[in-house]
C-alpha cells in the first residue's frame, strides 16, 4: 500500500546513512508522489532522489542555500497545493537542523510531517555486527558530539557523559579526535584499552572502517585523513570477546526465564 500524502504538506524525510536502499518504504513512497524534493546534497546521495522522483518533479539540492531560501521554496510549493519532500541524511531528529525549519513553517501556518530514518549509529552497529546494549556490560546508548562552533549545554560536556561508561555514538567531531579522546579518558570510566570504531561514510560505496582503542585511535584517524562524515563509536560492547557463548546473555531467551508469552522450563517442571 502506498503511503497517502496530503497536498500542501511538507514531509521531512530521513534518507538514512547513505545507501539509497536504506531509506524507509514510507520515505520512498512520499518521494514518488512529491512535486518538490529539496535534499541536502552535501550529505545525501544524488542517486536517492533521482531514483524515486516522479517525472516532472522539481529536485533541488540545498547545500548552497540558507534557511530563508529553503523555507521560502517549501512555503510557496505547499501554498500552491503541492507535496513537498525535505530530504535529510540519517534520521531528521538527530543533528538534522529541522527544528528551525519547523519553527518557520509553524509561523507561516504550513503543515508538515516527519518520517524517521536510519541514523548512522545504527548503521554502524549493523556494519560492525555488534549490539550496543549487551546484558551486564552496557545498557545505555548516548548520541552526542563535542563542542565546536556550536557549544554544548552545561552538563553535556563529553567528559561528563563519558563518566557513565555507556556506549557513545559521537557525531560531527572527527576533526577534533584528539580532544575527543582526552575528554573520554578524563571521564574516568574508559581506559586507553577501551575499544573504538570510526566509520567513514558508513553504507556508502567508499565506506571505510578503522578499529582501535582510545590509546591509538587518534593517530589512526589522522593517518586516514578523515575530515567529515565519520562517526565515532566508543563502547565496551565493541570487544569481540563478548561474542563468546560463555558471556552474559539476555534473559529474554533463557530457557528458565518466564515472561507473558512463555513459561520457563524450570517452572514447568515444578508445576
Amino acid at each position: 500500500m502506498t503511503y497517502p500524502v496530503v497536498p500542501g504538506t511538507v514531509y521531512f524525510i530521513g534518507a538514512g546513512p547513505g545507501a539509497p536502499d536504506l531509506i524507509t518504504v514510507r520515505g520512498r513512497d512520499i518521494l514518488e508522489q512529491s512535486d518538490l524534493i529539496l535534499y541536502a546534497d552535501s550529505l545525501v546521495d544524488d542517486e536517492l532522489p533521482a531514483s524515486w522522483a516522479r517525472a516532472g518533479a522539481r529536485v533541488i539540492g540545498t547545500a548552497g542555500m540558507h534557511l530563508e531560501q529553503i523555507v521560502s521554496l517549501m512555503d510557496d510549493a505547499a501554498r500552491a497545493g503541492q507535496v513537498v519532500a525535505r530530504l535529510h541524511s540519517g534520521d531528521p531528529s538527530l543533528y538534522g537542523a529541522i527544528h528551525e525549519q519547523m519553527a518557520a513553517l509553524d509561523e507561516r501556518g504550513v503543515p508538515y510531517d516527519i518520517v524517521p530514518g536510519v541514523t548512522a549509529a545504527c548503521a554502524a552497529a549493523a556494519r560492525l555486527g555488534v549490539e550496543l546494549t549487551v546484558p551486564e556490560v552496557v545498557q545505555t546508548v548516548i548520541f552526542t558530539r563535542i563542542s565546536g562552533r556550536t557549544p554544548m549545554p552545561p552538563g553535556e560536556e563529553l567528559h561528563r557523559l563519558a563518566a557513565h561508561g555507556a556506549s557513545l555514538a559521537i557525531y560531527l567531531s572527527i576533526t577534533r579526535i584528539q580532544r575527543v579522546v582526552d575528554e573520554l579518558l578524563a571521564g574516568g570510566a574508559y581506559t586507553r584499552e577501551t575499544p573504538v570504531a570510526v566509520l567513514y561514510r558508513v553504507s556508502w560505496p567508499d565506506e571505510t572502517i578503522i578499529h582501535g582503542t582510545l590509546g591509538d585511535i587518534a593517530a589512526k584517524v589522522k593517518a586516514a585523513g578523515f575530515t567529515r562524515q565519520a562517526l565515532i563509536l566508543v563502547s565496551p560492547a565493541l570487544d569481540p570477546a563478548l561474542k563468546r557463548t560463555d558471556q552474559a546473555t539476555s534473559r529474554l531467551y533463557d530457557r528458565t526465564y518466564t515472561h507473558r508469552f512463555r513459561r520457563g522450563e524450570q517452572n514447568q517442571d515444578q508445576a
